[in-house]
C-alpha cells in the first residue's frame, strides 16, 4: 500500500506559478478599480520602458548585459573582487570552489536589503566609501575573506552553521563599520537572521551536509557537478524548503512560517491559501544570484525567466516615478508603512505583474527578443528605479516602509 503525504498547505505558495497568480489576481482589482491605493497607467508602460532601453544601453553599450545579482555589487567601482577570491581558492578542487562561491552568495544576499541613507563602509583595499547595496555587498565580501563566518581557521573561506550560531549585532556592527555614527537600518534583525541561517542548515544536514554549509547546496541541486543542467525553479523550491524557517515576518498558517507572503483582500485562491500573496523577494534575489556560480561550474541553470520580477523598492519606485503607478491620495506618500500593510502588499503584487508587462516591451526596444528577466532587471528595471530616486529624493523610495532589512 502507498501512503501519500500531503504537502502543508504552505508549500503550494511557494512556487513562481502561485507568485504571478496571486500578483495578477490583485492588478485585476486595480485595473478595475477597486483599489483604495493605486491607479495603473498602462499608456505609460512603453515610455518606461525607453526609459530602461535607454538606461540598459547607456550602462552596457555592447548589450552584454549580465544577470541581475549580488555578483553585480562584487564588482562595485569596477574592481574585479571576484579575480581575488579565485586567486585565494587556487589549488581547491572545482567542486570546494563552487561550494565556497555559494557559501559567499548566500551569506551576502541575506545580509542585503535597504541599508539606509546614512551608512556607509569604507573598503581599506580600494580607499573608497560604498553605500547602499554596494556596501552591504563590499562589507560582507571583505567579511568572507577575513573568515567572519567560518568556525575552523584553517579553512577561512566558508560558511558554516557553528560560526553563524555566535554571531551577534556587535559582531556584525564591527564587520559592517556600524554606530552611532554611522547607522545601519536593522542591524539586530540581520544578524538574528544569520543565526536563524545555520539553525536551517542544522536541521537539513541532507541538503546541506554535515559541516552544515549553504555550499553544500551544489553538492545536493548538481549531484556534485554530476549533473549538468538545474532548473532555476527547482534550484528556488530547494531554498525555500531548506530555508524557508528563517523568514519571519509573523505570516503563518497551521503553526508554518510563510515567510515573504501577505494577506491582501484581492489575492483571490481558494482552500486553506486563500487570501495570501507571496512574494520570496530575497530567496528569488538569491536564486537569480546563484545563476552565475552554478555555470561557472559547468552546470546550465534552465528556466530561469520562471522565476518573477523581484518586487523591491527599486522597481517599484520605477514604476510609481514614471507614472505607470499613480498614489490614489498624495497624502501616503508621507506616511510610514508596514511591510504588511495592504498598501506595501498591493505596491509589491503591481510591480511583480508590471514588470512581466514591461520586459517584452524592452526586448522590443532593446532588439533581443530572448533577453532573460534576469539582464532586464539588472539592465534595466533596478537602474533605472535608482536614477529616478536619486534624481527625485537624493536616493530615498518614493514610499517609506518599516523594516527590520530581512524583506527589504
Amino acid at each position: 500500500m502507498t501512503v501519500v503525504v500531503a504537502e502543508p498547505p504552505a508549500a503550494a505558495l511557494r512556487s513562481t506559478v502561485a507568485i504571478r497568480e496571486r500578483c495578477g489576481n490583485v492588478a485585476a482589482a486595480v485595473t478595475a478599480g477597486t483599489s483604495r491605493f493605486f491607479r495603473i497607467d498602462r499608456a505609460r508602460l512603453d515610455a518606461t520602458a525607453a526609459l530602461v532601453a535607454a538606461v540598459t544601453r547607456r550602462r552596457y553599450p555592447d548589450l552584454a548585459i549580465p544577470y541581475h545579482s549580488r555578483w553585480r555589487h562584487f564588482e562595485a567601482c569596477g574592481i574585479d573582487r571576484r579575480a581575488e577570491l579565485e586567486r585565494a581558492l587556487a589549488g581547491r578542487s572545482d567542486l570546494e570552489k563552487a561550494r565556497a562561491r555559494i557559501d559567499l552568495t548566500v551569506v551576502s544576499v541575506l545580509l542585503d536589503a535597504g541599508a539606509g541613507a546614512a551608512w556607509g563602509y569604507a573598503e581599506a583595499e580600494s580607499g573608497i566609501r560604498y553605500t547602499r547595496s554596494e556596501g552591504l555587498g563590499v562589507a560582507s565580501f571583505r567579511a568572507f575573506m577575513q573568515g567572519a563566518f567560518s568556525a575552523d581557521a584553517r579553512d577561512p573561506l566558508r560558511v558554516d552553521a557553528a560560526a553563524l550560531a555566535t554571531l551577534d549585532a556587535a559582531v556584525l556592527a564591527r564587520l559592517f563599520q556600524a554606530g552611532d555614527a554611522n547607522p545601519l537600518v536593522g542591524l539586530p534583525g540581520r544578524a538574528a537572521l544569520l543565526r536563524r541561517l545555520g539553525g536551517a542548515l542544522t536541521a537539513h544536514r541532507n541538503v546541506f551536509g554535515n559541516l552544515a554549509r549553504p555550499g553544500a547546496l551544489f553538492d545536493f541541486v548538481a549531484r556534485h557537478g554530476e549533473q549538468r543542467a538545474a532548473a532555476a525553479p527547482a534550484i528556488l523550491r530547494t531554498l525555500l524548503d531548506g530555508l524557508g524557517a528563517i523568514w519571519l515576518t509573523g505570516s503563518a498558517q497551521d503553526g508554518v512560517s510563510l515567510g515573504d507572503v501577505w494577506r491582501h483582500p484581492h489575492a483571490g485562491g481558494s482552500g486553506p491559501t486563500a487570501g495570501w500573496v507571496p512574494f520570496h523577494k530575497l530567496s528569488q534575489w538569491l536564486c537569480y544570484s546563484l545563476f552565475e556560480p552554478f555555470e561557472w561550474a559547468g552546470v546550465a541553470v534552465t528556466d530561469r525567466d520562471r522565476l518573477t520580477p523581484l518586487p523591491e523598492y527599486r522597481n517599484g519606485g520605477l514604476l510609481l516615478d514614471h507614472g505607470v503607478l499613480t498614489l490614489r491620495n498624495d497624502a501616503y506618500a508621507s506616511v510610514a508603512w508596514d511591510v504588511g500593510s495592504e498598501l506595501v502588499v498591493e505596491w509589491r503584487a503591481l510591480t511583480v505583474a508590471l514588470l512581466d508587462e514591461l520586459a517584452p516591451l524592452v526586448r522590443k526596444q532593446l532588439g533581443i527578443a530572448d533577453l532573460p528577466l534576469a539582464c532586464i532587471l539588472e539592465g534595466g528595471t533596478w537602474a533605472a528605479g535608482r536614477e529616478l530616486a536619486t534624481k527625485l529624493r537624493g536616493g530615498d523610495p518614493p514610499l517609506t516602509i518599516r523594516s527590520d532589512g530581512t524583506v527589504f
